[in-house]
């Protein structure tokens, strides 16, 4: 008896992946085996990177607010710990906008806390 092999399934799986593929450059976009290697690792790397997006993301927030305390006088942390006495609750996405785009309103939260 001849081996039963599902090829609808395994064209469907290799179509999958290779239209993953469409746009690398090369032998990645049109080698099967080339193009599965090319699509799992940018995979890995994509799941990787969504998480680095907030690290990086956070850390520009803390520079912006770091650069608009330090103009009154005040480090990072200094502020942060007063802005928590005073019970201001703004995140740091919200405090770093304010920080680059209006900045009479983030002088006036300074003065709040100072």
């Amino acid at each position: 008896m001849p081996r039963s092999v599902n090829s609808v399934a395994s064209r469907n799986r290799r179509k999958k992946v290779m239209k993953l593929a469409k746009g690398y450059f090369g032998r990645r976009k049109n080698v099967w085996t080339v193009a599965k290697n090319a699509v799992e690792k940018g995979l890995v790397y994509a799941y990787r990177d969504r998480r680095n997006k907030k690290r990086n993301f956070r850390a520009l927030w803390i520079q912006r607010i770091n650069a608009g305390a330090r103009e009154y006088g005040l480090s990072y942390s200094a502020f942060m710990g007063k802005l928590k006495k005073a019970n201001i609750e703004l995140n740091r996405k919200v405090l770093a906008d304010l920080a680059l785009n209006n900045p009479e309103a983030f002088k006036s939260i300074v003065e709040k806390i100072k």
